[in-house]
């Protein structure tokens, strides 16, 4: 539904009652931003109640107005350039102050996925993960320092993790060629969504590999591929995303592996401090 949400109002035109046309018209020539509006403040840009905005969303057929929203946050963010987005998020966060709106922001994005992750669905996706023979992880532009992340974390636990460089599209095939059944893929997508990881999950799924998604909304692109989803809250910031939320969800996957693999990585943890300390690794000189 996000991906025509603009399409439906244009046809949806004729059945508009007035107030409905008037919220209809200032979407279709403002949805950058529309898209950050309440639903109150939405009325009083087009001059209508907030319920009328309200019921202007269920009678395109989503369940309220947040829902509305975060279509047309999405397609925003899917078809601004670069340069484009700072213009918006400029004139949204307008003179306030950067540091104090982006941290509530953040805060917020965290709260929201944590009411809306599928609790089941990470509990099995955490299975699947300490179960594989094989783990892939992938991530893409801005997704790949979170998959770097995951990555490194990941490899003080498994020896059996294959981190996927994506600089181009034929060397990211030479390293999943061997993909195959009892394997997971671990794949991080926000927007703006690169072409490379839907390519790399769809073949991942054509090896009958198990597919773990981490990503923003269940109609990404990877979202149709995946065996578990997990949906993170990001937005735009500046020409920039914010990620904290995504981060927040593979920090609880750390810890969820590592638990179930408490005796392994203990060991292994305690190998490795030692080699630190004879390599002198971290500094631990006081004053």
């Amino acid at each position: 539904m996000n991906c025509d949400v603009l399409k439906k109002i244009e046809n949806g035109m004729g059945s508009f009652s007035k107030g409905q046309k008037l919220i209809a018209n200032y979407i279709l020539d403002h949805y950058d931003k529309a898209a950050y509006l309440t639903a109150s403040k939405l009325g009083a840009y087009v001059g209508v109640s907030e319920s009328t905005v309200v019921r202007f969303a269920i009678e395109l057929g989503f369940e309220g107005y947040p829902e509305f929203q975060h279509a047309l946050q999405e397609i925003m963010r899917n078809r601004l350039t670069s340069f484009q987005r700072i213009e918006v998020t400029n004139s949204l966060i307008g003179d306030e102050n950067i540091l104090e709106r982006v941290l509530i922001s953040d805060a917020e994005k965290i709260r929201r996925t944590l009411e809306e992750v599928d609790q089941a669905s990470f509990e099995r996706a955490i299975e699947r993960i300490t179960s594989a023979k094989r783990i892939y992880i992938i991530g893409v532009r801005s997704s790949s320092s979170l998959a770097s992340f995951l990555n490194f974390n990941f490899q003080m636990i498994f020896d059996n993790v294959k981190f996927i460089q994506t600089t181009s599209g034929s060397e990211m095939f030479e390293q999943i060629m061997q993909i195959g059944e009892g394997d997971v893929m671990i794949a991080i997508s926000f927007p703006r969504y690169s072409k490379r990881i839907i390519n790399a999950v769809e073949y991942a799924r054509s090896r009958k590999a198990n597919v773990v998604a981490l990503t923003d909304s269940k109609v990404a692109p990877i979202a149709a591929h995946a065996d578990e989803l997990l949906i993170a809250q990001s937005d735009m910031i500046s020409f920039v995303d914010s990620l904290v939320a995504p981060l927040s969800i593979i920090n609880a996957i750390v810890m969820a592996v590592s638990r179930k693999k408490q005796k392994e990585v203990t060991e292994r943890l305690r190998i490795l401090e030692e080699v630190w300390d004879r390599y002198e690794v971290y500094d631990k000189k006081r004053d």
